[in-house]
């Protein structure tokens, strides 16, 4: 990347942030239009447990990438990296800024260092193991990754069902192991026209982070989430093996709504599910040496932020 490619700031940081009062801030003194980056954004009816932006701050500035697919479709980091520099593009030739906003670190990655040959997703072989799964548990299915793939089951959990699932289906299309792939040269990166600046917002105190993760999953408990996540489940069409349901909340609701738990428990799973999201965005964001940091348990975090955006696109 020469130093002559068009800067172009991305704010990313785990929920609860404060990302979108940041780009809100920015976008209320530059012609900005905000690309999310946030693979639950995408899906249309999932609104209060995504906190997606409302009307009144989507009216603030034009955003992208949201409600553009149906909870029973699937969006992969392939399509937002030809998305995003696509949109960067548009929103260029119109005279305007782009922001890219959010916290799905994987399109962040993939955005800026390409991707990996790795198999698209395969419905037979991902029924085959679920049915393993409900027969055996994912914990078996976890002992079985790490057979063929010790690396990969070293930094999954027992019951990570979605990436245990995903490093099994690699294996079974590829006969190799994700980890060797993911190490392979990435085969598909094309140098884009644009640097990209990373802003992160980080914790000084990550105690703060996770009490308005608890404060905000009571508001969204609140404003009808149970309801949004009743009214997919009676689609008839949605199961808990889509990535749309594997979001962080919706889950926990439609186990309860199973009766497989209780109120409170649903609520005390959806908030430490939201505090371990949290955790690994922080992990991805840590790697990032390059990365400019604004801590966001500060009480001028959002003016920090607006500066470092402004700093991070000046040519």
């Amino acid at each position: 990347m020469s130093e002559s490619a068009l800067r172009v700031a991305c704010l990313l940081g785990p929920t609860a942030s404060g990302k979108t009062a940041a780009a809100l801030a920015f976008a209320a003194r530059h012609p900005v239009e905000i690309v999310s980056v946030d693979s639950a954004l995408v899906y249309r009816e999932m609104d209060i447990g995504t906190a997606k932006p409302d009307a009144a701050e989507r009216a603030a500035a034009p955003h992208h990438l949201i409600d553009i697919i149906d909870p029973a479709e699937s969006y992969s980091a392939a399509q937002f990296r030809a998305d995003a520099l696509r949109l960067a593009g548009e929103i260029i030739a119109r005279g305007n800024v782009p922001l890219l906003v959010g916290g799905t670190m994987l399109y962040y990655k993939a955005l800026t260092h390409g991707l990996n040959d790795l198999p698209t997703a395969d419905a037979g072989v991902r029924a085959t193991l679920d049915a393993d799964a409900e027969r055996d548990g994912w914990p078996a299915l976890h002992a079985r990754l790490a057979a063929v793939d010790p690396q990969t089951a070293a930094r999954l959990a027992p019951n990570d069902s979605q990436r245990i699932q995903r490093a099994l289906e690699i294996f079974m299309l590829t006969g190799q192991p994700m980890s060797a792939l993911l190490a392979a040269p990435r085969t598909q990166h094309v140098d884009a026209p644009y640097r990209f600046v990373p802003v992160a917002l980080e914790p000084s105190d990550r105690a703060v982070l996770h009490a308005r993760i608890a404060a905000r999953f009571d508001a969204m408990l609140a404003h009808g989430f149970i309801d949004e996540v009743r009214a997919l489940r009676a689609r008839g069409d949605l199961d808990l093996s889509m990535p749309s349901m594997r979001c962080v909340g919706y889950r926990q609701a439609w186990e309860y709504l199973d009766g497989a738990t209780g109120y409170d428990e649903m609520r005390d799973k959806g908030i430490f599910a939201t505090r371990q999201l949290c955790k690994r965005q922080l992990t991805w964001l840590r790697a990032m040496p390059e990365r400019v940091v604004v801590d966001c348990c500060a009480a001028d975090a959002t003016e920090q932020a607006v500066k470092a955006i402004e700093q991070a696109t000046r040519t």
